[in-house]
């Protein structure tokens, strides 16, 4: 059981993602019914509500006030699901509020499970679709008042997120968040990544125009832009985002050998001086691949692993059953394959041609592919 003191800071068990948070009679039957249907979430609620089956169900009880509560778990959990009066959690909150990106989700229930509230952290937090699935289970009414998701149109901050794409900077999210609920004509430049950005039933908003390229964007008039690229944007293309946020969809396939024992450091040393000789972006990289005899190379392991890259290795038949420029038969001798960079990223791209073909650099061996939508 949880004691909660003023002088105190909770000690809390976490397990789950998520945490549900009740203090009534029928706020616990609630918090309930959210456990048992959300795997990953954790029940607090007060004792004197006891029923029995706390333990077994890994449901943590708590005494005291539920003020004292909330901090430990704001810290701690992707979501809150709070089933308590709006204002009350508004006001318990608000002193915890740091940052819309590293804000918890936070969705509030109302003491009847009647309306499912979509309080903070809608979009990057996951709120508001945290809000969907509560309100499905309870049968409740959900309550989401984000503008993009109310008018059905791009929600900036997460354009593209369903894709594993990343903006650049948040600097712009805001303004062009802004001349988009507000029906400015915006410029969407699509230069790679997935074309099915578009989620709803229904025709591309008439202020939306996509253009295939910077350039032909620069020339038409807008209010706001919302960039797709792998690529680094010269300085005039730069102009674009004065009003602009650039996004990175996950395009890049680096085909990649080296000798046993290369260091981490000297991969990734060579990884990002051929980015930026192709004026490449660093986070627009999918999957490093190479051949199996080097699925165990620590090297490799660890400069996909820091990087959150896909890690994938072929069989020197698979590799072979890709036709290179130049077939090495000292590549064979040592590995079966007669090359090991160049089809091991054409194979993951499904790339009719290399963006690079192969560079040698030191220990290690590189080729670049872009995935192709």
């Amino acid at each position: 059981m949880i004691e909660l003191k003023e002088e105190q800071k909770a000690v809390i068990k976490q397990q789950g993602d998520y945490a549900v948070v009740a203090i009534t009679k029928h706020g616990v039957d609630i918090a309930r019914t959210l456990g048992s249907s959300f795997q990953n979430a954790d029940v607090y609620y007060m004792s004197k509500f006891e029923k029995g089956d706390e333990e077994a169900r890994d449901i943590q009880l708590f005494t005291g006030s539920v003020r004292m509560l909330l901090p430990p778990l704001f810290e701690s959990y992707k979501g809150l699901i709070i089933i308590i009066s709006l204002g009350a959690v508004v006001r318990m909150i608000a002193p915890l509020l740091k940052d819309k990106k590293v804000d918890p989700a936070v969705v509030v229930i109302d003491d009847k499970g009647e309306h499912v509230i979509s309080l903070l952290s809608g979009h990057i937090g996951g709120a508001n679709e945290l809000t969907k699935e509560i309100a499905a289970v309870l049968q409740a009414r959900p309550i989401i008042t984000t503008a993009s998701d109310v008018q059905q149109t791009i929600p900036v901050d997460l354009f593209g997120k369903r894709f594993g794409w990343v903006w650049e900077s948040a600097e712009k999210l805001t303004p062009v968040s802004a001349s988009v609920v507000n029906e400015e004509k915006v410029a969407v430049v699509q230069e790679s990544g997935e074309k099915e950005w578009w989620p709803y039933d229904r025709p591309l908003p008439e202020n939306f125009k996509v253009f295939p390229s910077v350039a032909e964007a620069l020339d038409q008039e807008h209010s706001a832009a919302l960039v797709i690229t792998h690529r680094e944007l010269t300085e005039q293309e730069k102009r674009i985002l004065h009003n602009g946020v650039l996004y990175r969809p996950k395009v890049i396939v680096l085909g990649m050998g080296c000798n046993r024992g290369t260091s981490a450091e000297e991969i990734e040393e060579v990884i990002n001086e051929t980015l930026e000789e192709l004026q490449l972006s660093s986070k627009s990289v999918k999957a490093l691949c190479t051949i199996d005899i080097k699925k165990a190379e620590e090297g490799l392991i660890k400069v996909a692993n820091k990087n959150g890259w896909e890690f994938i290795y072929y069989t020197p038949t698979v590799l072979n059953s890709v036709k290179v420029e130049d077939p090495s038969e000292t590549v064979f001798k040592y590995t079966g394959a007669y090359a090991v960079s160049e089809p091991a990223a054409l194979l993951y791209s499904g790339a009719e041609k290399l963006e690079l073909v192969k560079k040698k650099s030191g220990n290690v061996t590189i080729s670049v592919a872009i995935i192709p939508y």
